[in-house]
C-alpha cells in the first residue's frame, strides 16, 4: 500500500470486492520490523533465516507477506508447503529475501495523523500477539510438533481486522462503537451489517488467494465441523486473548479455563496459573 493509498469510506459491495483490493506484496509492515530488517541488511552476510525469523516473528502482516511470496514462487512445484516462516526463508535464501523485502510501506506511515485508527490497530495487534503466545506456549505443553505453525496460526487469525484499520478505519470505528453500545451483538452480525461480509470470510479469501500453507489454512478455519486437538489449541488462545484484553476477571474465563485444563489434561487452577506465566514473559 502506497503512502498516498486512499482509505476506504464506502463499503465494496461484496466479498470478491473486498479481496480485490488488498496485494499482499504491497501490505505494510510495523516500524519496528522495517528497523530490525534494515539493520540485518547492513551486514546482509552475517544473517541467516533464524535471525530473520526472529525480527519477523511478531509482525503478523510481515509473516504474511513472507508466507505469501514463498507460495508465489513455488507454484506449481510439487512438494509440502513451507509451513513456517523460518521454512520459507530457508527455501528463499537470504539475499533473494533482501532484494525481495528492501523498501517496505510502513503502517506508523500510513496511519500518520489517524489517532483513533493507530489505537484500533495497536489493540488488534496487542490481542493477536498475546494468543500466539498462548497458542505456542499451549502447544509446547502438548508437545506439538507443530507448534510454530500454532504460534503462526492465532498470530494471523485477526489479520483482515487489521487491514480494516488500516484500509478503511471509518468503517472499522462504526463497528467497534455499535458493539460499544451493545454488547451483546454478535460481532459476525455487525460486520456484516457494516460490511456486507464477515472479517472471517475475508481473512480466508485471502489466506486462498494468497495460497498460504494448508496446514495453516485449516488450524484457522473456525467453522469446521469437528474441531482438532490443534484448531482447540488456537481457539482456546484466541478465546482468552479476547476475554483478558483489559483484564483477568471477565466472566467467560472460567469456561476458557476449563477447556484448557481438558485440552492440556491439567486442573483449572494450573491453567489460570499457566496463562498468568505465559503472559508475563511479555513483561
Amino acid at each position: 500500500m502506497p503512502p498516498d493509498t486512499p482509505f476506504i469510506t464506502h463499503t465494496p459491495r461484496d466479498l470478491a470486492a473486498w479481496t480485490g483490493l488488498f496485494e499482499h506484496a504491497e501490505l505494510p509492515v510495523l516500524a519496528a520490523t522495517a528497523e530490525a530488517l534494515a539493520e540485518l541488511a547492513a551486514n546482509e552476510d552475517a544473517v541467516d533465516a533464524h535471525m530473520l525469523a526472529d525480527a519477523i516473528v511478531d509482525d503478523p502482516l510481515m509473516t504474511l507477506k513472507v508466507l505469501a511470496h514463498v507460495a508465489q514462487l513455488r507454484r506449481g512445484r510439487e512438494g509440502s508447503d513451507t509451513e513456517t516462516v523460518t521454512e520459507a526463508l530457508v527455501m528463499l535464501g537470504i539475499p533473494p529475501f533482501f532484494r525481495a523485502f528492501a523498501a517496505q510501506p510502513v503502517v506508523e506511515d500510513l496511519l500518520a495523523g489517524q489517532p483513533a485508527a493507530r489505537a484500533g490497530f495497536h489493540r488488534v495487534l496487542r490481542r493477536a500477539r498475546r494468543a500466539a503466545r498462548f497458542s505456542m506456549g499451549f502447544a509446547v505443553h502438548r508437545m506439538d510438533h507443530d507448534a510454530t505453525v500454532l504460534h503462526e496460526a492465532a498470530l494471523l487469525h485477526d489479520f483482515a481486522e487489521l487491514l480494516l484499520w488500516l484500509r478503511a478505519p471509518a468503517l472499522a470505528m462504526v463497528i467497534e462503537a455499535r458493539q460499544r453500545a451493545d454488547p451483546t451483538l454478535r460481532s459476525a452480525a455487525v460486520q456484516r451489517e457494516v460490511l456486507h461480509v464477515e472479517l472471517d470470510e475475508l481473512k480466508h479469501a485471502l489466506m486462498n488467494k494468497w495460497r498460504l500453507p494448508a496446514l495453516l489454512v485449516q488450524i484457522s478455519d473456525g467453522h469446521a465441523r469437528h474441531a482438532t486437538a490443534q484448531m482447540r489449541n488456537v481457539q482456546l488462545a484466541l478465546r482468552v486473548a479476547r476475554h483478558s484484553a483489559l483484564d483477568w476477571d471477565n466472566a467467560a474465563l472460567p469456561d476458557d479455563l476449563q477447556g484448557i485444563a481438558e485440552l492440556l489434561n491439567i486442573s483449572p487452577d494450573s491453567a489460570a496459573r499457566l496463562l498468568r506465566d505465559i503472559d508475563a514473559e511479555d513483561d
